[in-house]
């Protein structure tokens, strides 16, 4: 395909998946996933890179940390951001099979983008048959997990932790009550297992200028080895994300302080 070929919906789709899952200074023609879809696309990697750029210029999340982006996003980008982002519930999974149909991945295997690597093809664990509703759920799961693992450059936020198996995209505001939030990548933090366990029971949370806020209730567990090292060595740091990343929303940070952590 020639690369001032119009862009059509189904390629934009995928390009705007993998939009939210690399960070701004990721959206180039050297990133390796950004390679690897391209070339799916029929497209050049410049070409992706400079589509994901143009989303970049409507993403309000990025314009709180002053990144503009590129001007050129057309009438249709800015019609499928609207679409998108207003039912993420219906949008997400849609986006997410689209570009495991780009790769021909079947139900047995998982598909994932990580910045280092770029994409990576799986085979899933043997188990029973998900039900076509599951499905929908697995796959924005999928694409949150990776989306906010990759806004956090696949560390823990509270200790650095690299090791990608032992970490959690975490939910700000919880799964169940809040259907509109749940894959909002603003609504999600990585942290490692012990750390999101921590959080989801309110014995840790994180205060307006994202430093770590530590409960009584885990204070009182000190002067414990495993506690000191893991909690209160962390006590006061702010929250470690990459200068081009998506901030965690303030306002879901104080819902969790004022309805779930344990002051």
């Amino acid at each position: 395909m020639a690369p001032n070929t119009r862009w059509t919906n189904d390629q934009l789709v995928v390009a705007l998946n993998i939009y939210h899952k690399l960070t701004f200074g990721q959206m180039h023609g050297r990133q390796k996933a950004v390679i690897e879809v391209s070339k799916r696309l029929g497209r050049t990697s410049g070409s992706l890179a400079m589509k994901l750029c143009n989303f970049a210029s409507l993403d309000p999340a990025l314009k709180l940390r002053g990144i503009k982006g590129l001007s050129g996003a057309s009438a249709l980008d800015r019609a499928l951001w609207a679409d998108f982002h207003e039912d993420l519930s219906e949008a997400v999974p849609a986006s997410e099979a689209a570009f495991r149909k780009l790769f021909g991945v079947t139900q047995s295997h998982e598909i994932e983008v990580t910045s280092k690597n770029g994409v990576r093809i799986s085979k899933v664990p043997a188990g029973p048959t998900e039900k076509s509703a599951n499905v929908k759920v697995r796959r924005g799961q999928e694409y949150f997990r990776q989306a906010v693992l990759n806004n956090f450059d696949g560390q823990c936020g509270v200790t650095g932790l690299a090791l990608r198996q032992l970490l959690i995209a975490s939910h700000i505001l919880p799964w169940g009550k809040h259907e509109k939030q749940r894959l909002n990548v603003r609504n999600g933090l990585c942290l490692s297992r012990l750390h999101d366990a921590a959080f989801d029971r309110g014995l840790i949370s994180f205060d307006d200028n994202l430093e770590l806020k530590l409960s009584s209730e885990l204070k009182a567990a000190l002067p414990q080895r495993t506690v000191a090292e893991n909690f209160a060595a962390y006590e006061g740091e702010t929250l470690q994300l990459p200068k081009d990343a998506v901030l965690p929303d303030g306002g879901f940070l104080s819902v969790h302080r004022k309805f779930v952590f344990r002051n």
